[in-house]
Order: C-alpha cells, then sequence, then structure tokens
C-alpha cells in the first residue's frame, strides 16, 4: 500500500553539485528522517547522535561540524540513490518502522506516552487526519442546529473548516471586511509572528510557500485570506458585522445574537451554539498617563497604526518595549530624525539569528522535491518547541536567588540570555544596564531578536530612556526628574486588554446572569472553553489557554476546536438542547490551573505583566505540557455538563 505526499513533488533531475547546494540549507534531523521515509533506509539514521533541543531552536540539533558533514554525506547518498531509481512515491510506513523512525527524535519513555499525539501531529495520511470522521447527515439529518461564529480570525476559521467538514451549518460574523483577526488590523511596521511560519499554520492547510522563516503580517493575512477562499468560507461570513449582545434562551435551548451592521442597521440572529473566536490580543490597552488629550502631534496605538502619519524626519517617542513595540522601533528608527523609547520594563530578548531570513533556496528545493520532508520538517519545529522548556520555567521552592530567576535551569536559561544580550550590545556597558531585565526569564512574553533591538539603541539619533513620564504635554512627554522632550509623534505601543475577555460584547446565560459580572475582571472557564450557567457557549483562545515556551497557539485553538464539535456531536446523538458545565467541575479545574501557574515563571514572579489580570491572577497561561491539554480536548466527557 502506498500513499501520496499532501503535497505533489517534483521528481529530481539535479546534479551532485547541485544537490550538494541544496543541502547546504536543510535542516538535517528532518531530512535524515524524511530519506528514511522516502528510501526505506533506516541506516541513515545509524549510529547518527540524537539531536539535542535547545532553547534558540538550533536547526542542525546540536550537531558539531564533523556530525553535519556525515549527515550531509548521507542525505546526498540517499537523494541520489533516489534520483536514480526514479524517484518512486515512497511506501506507507508500518506502525513499527514510524516507532523506530520516531524514537530519533523522541525519549523512548516519552515516546510511548507522546506516540498518539505525535502521529496525529505528523499527518502523514494526509492533512485531513483530524477531520472529523462523522457528518450529521449521518446521525441527525432531520434536527436544526446552527452554530454562530464571532470573529473571522485565527480561531474563527478553524471552526468553520472542521463544522463545515461534519456538515454542521454555521455563520461567522467578522466586523471588520475581510478576515485575519489580528493579523488584519496590525499593520504597524515590522509586525510579524515569533512562531516558525511552518508550524504557525492550520494542520489541515499546509501547502501555502512561506517565503520567509518567520512570517511578515502581510504574508500572514495572505495565508488567512487563501484559507477562507480554498475551503469556500466566505459565503458563510457577514462582513463589517458586529455581534452587540448575546442572550441565551432557556427554553428553546437557543442563543440569540443582536447584530450590528453596515450603516449601523440592527439585525437578529439565532443559532444553537455560540463560539467566541474574538481571542485575548484584540483590544488596544491604552495607558494612564496625565494629560494624553492635551497632546497637539499625532497621536496613536499601535494596533491602530496611522498609514497617514509620516515619521520621516520627525522626532518620535515611542511609549513600551514589549513584543510590538520591539518589532516597529527598528523601522521607525530608520524614518526618523530623532527617535525617545520608554522603557518601564526591559524585555528578555530571546537569540533568532534568521528571525527576518528569507526560507533558503535549498530548503525550498528540498520542500519542492523530497516526498514527505515538509511533514518531517513541521514535525521537527513541533517537537523543539513542544516541551523542552518546561523545566525552565518551574518554580524551585527552596532555589536561593529568587530575586533573579526560579530554579537551576532558569537560571541556566538566564546566564545563557545575559550572555547574547552583553555580546550584543557590543561593548556599551551603559545600554546593556538599560536593556538587562531584573526578573526571571519568561516571566513576561519574551522578544526574539537577531541583534538589530541593541543595534538601533545603539543608533545616535535614538535613544532608550528608562526614566518615568510624570505627564503628556501638548508639545511632547515630560519626564518624572523633570526634563521635556519635544516630539512631533507620540505612539503607544503598550499592549492589549488581554484580560477582558470578550468585551465589549454583552453575554447573558441562564438565570438572566451576564457573564462580565460574574467574571467580574477574573475570567475562567473549564477548560479555557466552556463555562458554568452559559450553555452552548465555547470560547477559543479563552482563559488560560495562551502558551509561553511550548508549542504554537494554534495548535492549541485546533484542539479546542475538535473539542467544540465533538459536543456538538454529543448534543446531537444524545438528542440534547444544550450542555452546561457544572460549576464543581469548572471550580475544580481552575484551582488546579492556579496552582500549577504560581509554580512556573509568570506566576511566582512579581513584575507586571499581561499575563495577570487586575487581581493578580495569571488568567492567560497555561501551565502544563502540551499533550495534557492535547488528551483533555479529544472529546467532552458527559459527567462534567448538565444535559438538557
Amino acid at each position: 500500500m502506498t500513499k501520496t505526499p499532501t503535497h505533489k513533488t517534483e521528481p529530481i533531475d539535479a546534479d551532485e553539485a547541485e544537490l550538494r547546494r541544496h543541502l547546504l540549507d536543510a535542516q538535517l534531523p528532518a531530512l535524515l528522517l524524511a530519506l528514511t521515509h522516502v528510501t526505506g533506509d533506516e541506516s541513515l539514521l545509524g549510529d547518527s547522535p540524537r539531536p539535542e533541543i535547545a532553547l534558540t531552536g538550533e536547526p542542525q540539533g546540536g550537531y558539531n561540524d564533523g556530525q553535519i558533514e556525515t549527515a550531509r554525506e548521507r542525505c546526498l547518498d540517499a537523494l541520489v540513490r533516489y534520483r536514480d531509481r526514479g524517484c518512486p512515491a515512497p511506501s506507507h510506513p508500518t506502525p513499527e518502522q514510524l516507532h523506530r523512525w520516531l524514537s530519533f527524535l523522541v525519549e523512548e519513555d516519552q515516546l510511548d506516552e507522546y506516540g498518539p499525539l505525535l502521529l496525529d501531529e505528523l499527518a502523514l495520511d494526509g492533512p485531513e487526519t483530524r477531520a472529523p470522521r462523522w457528518r450529521k447527515s449521518e446521525i441527525a439529518p432531520e434536527r436544526p442546529f446552527t452554530v454562530a461564529i464571532i470573529g473571522a480570525g485565527m480561531s474563527g476559521l478553524a471552526a468553520a473548516v472542521r463544522l463545515q467538514q461534519a456538515e454542521i451549518p454555521f455563520v461567522i460574523f467578522e466586523r471588520n471586511e475581510e478576515v485575519g483577526g489580528t493579523w488584519h488590523d496590525n499593520i504597524y511596521p515590522g509586525c510579524r509572528v515569533d512562531v516558525s511560519s511552518h508550524f504557525y499554520s492550520y494542520s489541515f492547510a499546509r501547502g501555502f510557500e512561506w517565503p520567509q522563516l518567520f512570517s511578515p503580517q502581510k504574508v500572514l493575512l495572505e495565508y488567512f485570506k487563501s484559507c477562507a477562499d480554498s475551503f469556500g468560507l466566505r459565503e458563510q461570513i457577514r462582513f463589517g458585522t458586529e455581534v452587540t449582545e448575546a442572550v441565551f434562551d432557556e427554553d428553546a435551548g437557543t442563543w440569540t445574537l443582536s447584530l450590528q451592521g453596515p450603516e449601523c442597521q440592527t439585525d437578529a440572529f439565532e443559532a444553537n451554539a455560540l463560539v467566541s473566536g474574538m481571542g485575548q490580543l484584540n483590544r488596544p490597552n491604552m495607558p494612564e498617563i496625565e494629560g494624553m488629550d492635551r497632546f497637539r502631534g499625532a497621536a496613536f496605538h499601535s494596533a491602530q497604526w496611522d498609514p497617514n502619519v509620516s515619521l520621516e524626519g520627525k522626532r518620535v517617542a515611542i511609549i513600551g518595549t514589549g513584543s510590538s513595540a520591539c518589532q516597529f522601533i527598528p523601522p521607525v528608527a530608520d524614518q526618523a530624525s530623532e527617535l525617545t523609547v520608554f522603557q518601564r520594563t526591559a524585555p528578555w530578548l530571546l537569540p533568532t539569528p534568521d528571525y527576518h531570513d528569507a526560507v533558503p533556496e535549498g530548503l525550498v528545493w528540498l520542500f519542492r522535491h523530497v516526498p514527505f520532508y515538509a511533514e518531517w520538517y513541521r514535525f521537527w519545529l513541533f517537537w523543539t518547541t513542544a516541551e523542552s522548556m518546561l523545566p525552565a520555567v518551574e518554580v524551585e521552592e527552596e532555589w536561593p536567588h529568587k530575586e533573579r530567576s526560579v530554579g537551576a535551569r532558569n537560571d541556566e536559561t538566564r546566564a545563557m540570555l545575559t550572555e547574547y544580550l552583553r555580546g550584543a550590545c557590543n561593548g556599551d556597558e551603559a545600554l546593556f544596564a538599560k536593556m538587562l531585565p531584573d526578573y526571571p526569564p519568561f516571566a513576561k512574553r519574551f522578544v526574539r531578536d537577531n541583534g538589530i533591538l541593541p543595534a538601533t539603541y545603539a543608533r545616535a539619533h535614538v535613544t532608550l530612556e528608562t526614566e518615568g513620564i510624570e505627564r503628556i504635554t501638548e508639545t511632547g512627554i515630560r519626564t518624572r526628574d523633570g526634563r521635556d522632550l519635544e516630539v512631533d509623534v507620540l505612539i503607544y505601543g503598550t499592549g492589549f486588554t488581554a484580560s477582558e475577555f470578550l468585551m465589549p460584547l454583552k453575554v447573558v446565560g441562564r438565570g438572566g446572569r451576564n457573564l462580565h459580572e460574574v467574571w467580574d475582571g477574573d475570567a475562567r472557564a473549564y477548560l479555557g472553553i466552556t463555562l458554568p450557567r452559559f450553555p452552548n457557549l465555547f470560547l477559543l483562545y479563552g482563559p488560560n489557554t495562551n502558551i509561553v515556551v511550548n508549542g504554537s497557539i494554534i495548535f492549541f485553538t485546533e484542539c479546542e476546536v475538535d473539542y467544540l464539535v465533538a459536543a456538538i456531536r454529543e448534543l446531537l446523538e444524545g438528542e440534547h438542547r444544550a450542555m452546561d458545565c457544572r460549576k464543581a467541575v469548572h471550580d475544580a479545574y481552575n484551582e488546579r490551573i492556579d496552582a500549577a501557574n504560581l509554580r512556573r515563571a509568570w506566576g511566582a514572579a512579581t513584575v507586571n505583566s499581561w499575563y495577570k489580570n487586575e487581581t493578580g491572577r495569571v488568567s492567560q497561561n497555561w501551565p502544563f505540557n502540551l499533550l495534557e491539554f492535547w488528551k483533555q480536548t479529544r472529546a467532552p466527557d458527559p459527567a462534567d455538563y448538565d444535559l438538557i
């Protein structure tokens, strides 16, 4: 039995010299596995050492120069043999073969535990490995059932694809005139993702040819637009329509949505289930600084970038040094005559030398000519970012240096990041002192850097200001030490109101309960997806589903969508109107989440962070490994719910 690749590959006609050139760009651990798959020759792995997984995502798995050369020669020999045999379609591996191949990357004890998840993610049977195996037409053909999805961003589109595959009718309400969510809204210069492009993509839409290793905003928007087009989703999207209120009807078991559409027209829509794809990072956070309304120059938040404001030759001030700000600071510096960056808390920089690099030519060639290399490459990215860094954020209760780190592994990470920063500052001790964080690594979101940020701060017309702001004046900023800085343009790089889930939507559940009054500024949900007294409401990227050091948010979202689709199946097969999460289940789950987050760097540290809400609780982050979330979201346990 043979399987065709998930994307069409081209036959190899390159000579040895060309093959050698392409191999210079290969990530060898993934290519060794792909060629073992293609040729069936397990001697390719042979005595090759198991690749090491490093914080910086070392593409060659920690191989030294000699090991790299040996691996390249093995790959070259395999490619030549495969070419000379006429590039036959590879056989589908047996479970025993896959087990042996995966053990090249994964420790045996982990492989036993992670096996099903790994095979699910590798998806050698095609991109529909995780698609629903049932159809509404088969289990409840006569029952009317419609799902309303709020938002056509990453989460909303993922839900739509899976619902479509299960033949469940749905409508998406999108306030913008295009899909993409945050990648539609954020157009600031330098905007890009901090997860590898080939992993920051849907499991069911892997064929996109990414031009860069870490994609910029325009490319990501194009990807999500292409997904909406290729899956035929646009006909089910009502663009320019905002859901302002959602009210649950206990008698009917349905949600009634109040809509505001084009030219402020109002409308209503009834749905059997309501899905929020509103996300966490969608509403700009404006700081509370005296005098903000007095400034006479141009002023805007990075998420509301004004392309009509020219920065060329202007005096510019940027408030904030979070991940977004650190992306647009260098391009703004290229335009401004003077740039002052106000930093409250220095971010940890994660060394990423290839952060702005194009996908190498040789890597593109290998994707096009080696069957399943794209799958193994994506899998390599997945595994290297999956679980290896969790020990680096674990709190050790007896650790004596809590002022700088939370444990031995965290301290080792701090030393490595500190050394990188020192080198990137190129001997400028004053700059190094300003940029060195005084809190444990990963207590706040890190910033990927290829040296460009320290180099920007070192430019003659750029100032990194660590003095606090007293107030904003008509012409600029007054610092707390009494200095007045005159500026022409003021840019707020102050992040998002991440803790204000589902705002400004009004949600009314059973007994007339208002969701935001129930939460009272401290949002919680069972699995981050469901909550008591709000039946058939499913949150995507909800409370405590953000990840810091392991995986891609798209992976998490797809897990949540799997749960959503399985829940609808439970409703249809069981002939239930609704499912309501039991309060005891919800509360016990959140107690466990809270306790675990306190044992992570982001929960133990006192540094200000958007990971925490106004109560000081970590309401954003998932504290466990990917495997646990994957297992918990395979399907709902009926015992967790009151089925109505």
